[in-house]
């Protein structure tokens, strides 16, 4: 029975082990859009250039960018240099409302399960989030550090401006509202009632739906 136990602890050190030495990545390794831990805390790699400096061994230079603070810094890596390979989750949530500069959110399946995000995590894409529309959540250590929305989405036009005689057929935009407040340019033929898709990332219009 001893001996049993004795093997099965042995057999479970040696996956954590493997796992463990799984999750490092090796200077030459540490690329754009992954995700490494420095210090306690995950960072996404911007920007990554492997050189070597005259007869110098070869260095690996990187832009990082802290998933926290959103601080970037420019760090150095040299061949004897392992990082861990950051455990990021991704969850899904739903949009419910705002108060008092928290957004507050539920677990699709479990719509009582409720929690806010402040409005300086979501950034500028918050402008585009209208009630009962779902995020993507980025977790690390059960801590929410980022959110992100789908690339593009659909909000209906509340107030578009006419557009003057002979001026859509010289092209350009007018300033129009949408149905969650938010206001962006669009084509002059854009109006009241339509329905337009967006890009969350540049906050631009894409095309009448």
């Amino acid at each position: 029975m001893i001996t049993g136990l004795f093997v099965y602890d042995i057999w479970t050190f040696s996956s954590v082990l493997l796992h463990c030495f799984s999750c490092m990545l090796n200077y030459n390794e540490i690329l754009p859009k992954k995700f490494i831990v420095m210090d306690g805390a995950p960072y996404e790699v911007l920007d990554a250039h492997i050189f070597r400096m005259q007869q110098r061994k070869p260095v690996n230079q990187t832009k990082l960018k802290n998933l926290i603070t959103g601080k970037i810094a420019e760090t150095t890596f040299h061949q004897a240099d392992k990082v861990v390979e950051a455990d990021l989750q991704k969850k899904e949530a739903k949009y419910l409302y705002t108060n008092r500069g928290d957004w507050w959110f539920c677990d699709p399946t479990v719509p009582s399960n409720r929690f806010k995000i402040a409005e300086e995590m979501i950034g500028s894409a918050s402008k585009f989030l209208k009630q009962n529309s779902l995020i993507e959540l980025l977790v690390f250590n059960e801590q929410t550090i980022g959110v992100k929305l789908p690339i593009k989405v659909e909000l209906k036009v509340t107030e578009a401006p006419p557009a003057v005689k002979g001026d859509t057929a010289k092209g350009g935009s007018k300033t129009v509202t949408l149905e969650n407040g938010a206001t962006i340019n669009a084509p002059l033929f854009i109006n009241e009632g339509d329905v337009l898709r967006i890009n969350t990332d540049t906050g631009e219009y894409v095309e009448r739906v």
